[in-house]
C-alpha cells in the first residue's frame, strides 16, 4: 500500500470524507475573510490549509492527506493548517494524521489553558493567550476593557497547526505578512511559531497602551477638585481587567524564554534570535502591567484619602454650625423654663438685649470658625 493510502487509513478520512471536502472548499475560497466571530463560513473549523516550499505557497490539487504525503515524500516544505474552535470529531482525524499527543489534543479542543510550552516527541505544543482592547465611550464600573482568547500551535518538522479560540486574534493578516517574506517563511514551522508569538505579544503592548489612556483619565478625575465624588468602582474595574491581562502575559515569560535560549529540535537557531526580541517585548509588557497595578493602588489610596478629607471637612462644618446654634438654644432653653423670678423678665429692654447678646455671640463664633477654615 502506498504512503498516501496508509495515511488515509490511519486518519480515517476515507470513511468520513468531511475534511477532504472542506479542504477543497478552502482552496476555492481562499480570498474569503475567514476571521469569523464564531465559526468558519465554510461550515467547518478549518480556516485554511496551505503547503509552503522554500517559503512560497504551493498550489495543491489534492487534499490535506495528499499535501502531507507530498511534503514528507519530498522532504521539503511544510503544511500550515489553520483551525478555529474545532470539535472532537473534527480534530480526531487530524490528530491521528499528524500523530499528536492526546493530552495536547485535549488542551487544544477544550481551551481555557495557561500559556505554556510542552514537548511531545518531535512535536512542540505552545499555548498563547490572546487579548484585545474593548472600545468604550466612557469607562464605568461594569465596562469590559480586556477580552481574551487563545491560540494553540502544534509545530513539527513538516507541519504547523494553529488552533484559535475566541472572537478575535485572526491569523489571516499574519499569514499574508509571512507570505510577503518568503526568506523568513522558508525557515520552516518555527518561523510560523515565532510569527504567532510576536503577533500575540505585540497585541499585549497595544492593549497596555490603551489601558494607559484609561488610567490617565481616571487619575485626572481623581485629582480634580471633585475627585472625592469619583466612582471607586471604575478603579476596581480597571484592576479586575488588569488582572485578566496579567494572567495572559505573566505566565508566557517562561515558555518564550525557553524558545529563545534552550536548544529545541523544531526551532532553528536562527529563529531563536527572533524569539529573544519577542522576549524583550514581553518583559516590557510585564513591566507596564506591574507599574499599572501599582499606579491603580496609589490612585485608589489617594481617592480614599480624598474621601476621608472631604468627610472631615463636612464634620467640621457640621460641628461649627452646631456650636453657633447652641448659643440661642441654650439661652432660649433657660428663658423657656417659665420661672416667676428670672433676671430682667419684666424689664422693657430685656427681650432686645437677649436677642442682641445671642446675635453677637453667634456672629463672633461664625467669624472665628470662618477664620480658622471650618466654615
Amino acid at each position: 500500500m502506498s504512503m498516501a493510502g496508509n495515511l488515509r487509513k490511519v486518519a480515517g478520512l476515507d470513511k468520513v470524507g468531511g475534511l477532504r471536502k472542506v479542504a477543497r472548499l478552502a482552496r476555492r475560497r481562499r480570498r474569503v475573510d475567514l476571521s469569523h466571530p464564531a465559526r468558519s463560513p465554510l461550515g467547518s473549523s478549518v480556516v485554511n490549509c496551505v503547503t509552503y516550499r522554500d517559503g512560497v505557497r504551493v498550489p495543491e490539487a489534492g487534499d490535506l492527506v495528499e499535501a502531507v504525503t507530498g511534503v514528507r515524500k519530498n522532504r521539503d516544505g511544510f503544511v500550515w493548517l489553520g483551525l478555529h474552535e474545532p470539535t472532537d470529531q473534527e480534530f480526531a482525524g487530524i490528530a491521528e494524521l499528524f500523530d499528536l499527543h492526546p493530552l495536547a489534543v485535549e488542551d487544544a479542543i477544550e481551551a481555557h489553558q495557561r500559556p505554556k510550552l510542552e514537548h511531545y516527541g518531535e512535536t512542540l505544543f505552545a499555548v498563547f493567550k490572546t487579548v484585545c482592547y474593548v472600545e468604550h465611550e466612557q469607562l464605568t464600573a461594569t465596562s469590559e476593557v480586556v477580552n481574551t482568547g487563545e491560540i494553540m500551535v502544534f509545530a513539527g518538522q513538516d507541519f504547523v497547526i494553529t488552533v484559535r479560540h475566541g472572537r478575535h486574534g485572526s491569523l489571516g493578516p499574519l499569514r499574508e505578512e509571512l507570505e510577503s517574506e518568503p526568506q523568513q517563511l522558508a525557515k520552516g514551522p518555527a518561523a510560523v511559531l515565532h510569527a504567532v508569538a510576536d503577533h500575540v505579544v505585540d497585541d499585549y503592548l497595544g492593549v497596555t497602551d490603551a489601558i494607559q489612556a484609561d488610567i490617565d483619565q481616571v487619575e485626572m478625575e481623581v485629582f480634580a477638585q471633585t475627585g472625592a465624588r469619583t466612582d471607586p468602582g471604575r478603579i476596581y474595574q480597571l484592576k479586575r481587567e488588569l488582572l485578566e491581562l496579567k494572567r495572559a502575559v505573566v505566565p508566557l515569560g517562561r515558555p518564550v524564554e525557553d524558545l529563545a535560549t534552550r536548544p529545541i529540535q523544531v526551532v532553528d537557531p536562527e529563529i531563536q534570535a527572533y524569539f529573544r526580541d519577542v522576549l524583550d517585548h514581553l518583559i516590557r509588557a510585564k513591566e507596564q502591567i506591574a507599574s499599572f497595578d501599582e499606579m491603580l493602588n496609589s490612585i485608589l489610596q489617594a481617592h480614599l484619602a480624598q474621601v476621608t478629607v472631604a468627610q472631615n471637612e463636612d464634620m467640621r462644618k457640621i460641628t461649627a454650625w452646631a456650636a453657633v446654634i447652641a448659643v440661642p438654644t441654650m439661652v432660649c432653653g433657660m428663658y423657656g423654663m417659665n420661672f416667676k423670678h428670672m433676671p430682667e423678665l419684666h424689664w422693657r429692654f430685656g427681650y432686645p438685649l437677649v436677642i442682641g447678646v445671642i446675635s453677637a455671640a453667634c456672629l463672633a463664633l461664625y467669624r472665628g470658625f470662618r477664620r480658622n477654615g471650618w466654615l
